[in-house]
């Protein structure tokens, strides 16, 4: 038999995170994953829940320029970070590079991956470890895409990644 009053409200704790470059001053329950945040009361649905096991990469941002699977993470563990998501990348108006060269290479079919797969590349273009086409496929191995579209999705990379190291060499001299 109970006894006292029943608790209807789990405890929070508060949260500050940058979303998108928007500051966000949070109470959170402590069980709340980022990306159950991000979907739910901050209305950002351009992240995806694939498996929900942090096993499809549909979820991933990128925390502090670091991708990372959202499912994974609670929120409350991210006091002070940068957050970027899908939404914070580009816009229609101005797409980042990844955005355009995904629509220019066909690099999405049902589209559902391609939020995190974007945030991925992002991620992995900033750490500057993949120098071939085999290490763009190994390294964004944690991203599934259920139509098949790796072909597509590694060519847009590369094209972003040349088209960086092309702006980043020094022009030759006259």
């Amino acid at each position: 038999m109970l006894h006292g009053p029943a608790r209807t409200t789990s405890p929070t704790v508060p949260v500050m995170l940058t979303i998108n470059g928007k500051r966000h001053d949070l109470n959170l329950a402590p069980f709340v994953t980022l990306l159950d945040l991000l979907r739910g009361p901050l209305t950002l649905t351009g992240t995806k829940k694939g498996c929900d096991h942090g096993q499809c990469g549909a979820c991933t941002v990128l925390i502090d320029g670091q991708r990372i699977n959202s499912c994974l993470k609670l929120a409350v563990s991210l006091n002070g970070a940068q957050i970027t998501t899908i939404e914070g990348l580009g816009t229609p108006e101005n797409l980042h590079p990844l955005q355009k060269a995904f629509v220019e290479h066909d690099a999405y079919q049902c589209g559902y991956c391609t939020p995190g797969q974007i945030c991925s590349a992002a991620g992995l273009l900033a750490e500057g470890h993949a120098r071939s086409r085999e290490e763009i496929r190994e390294l964004m191995s944690g991203n599934l895409c259920r139509c098949g579209a790796y072909t597509n999705i590694a060519d847009a990379i590369e094209d972003v990644m040349a088209a960086t190291s092309r702006s980043n060499q020094p022009e030759a001299a006259e």
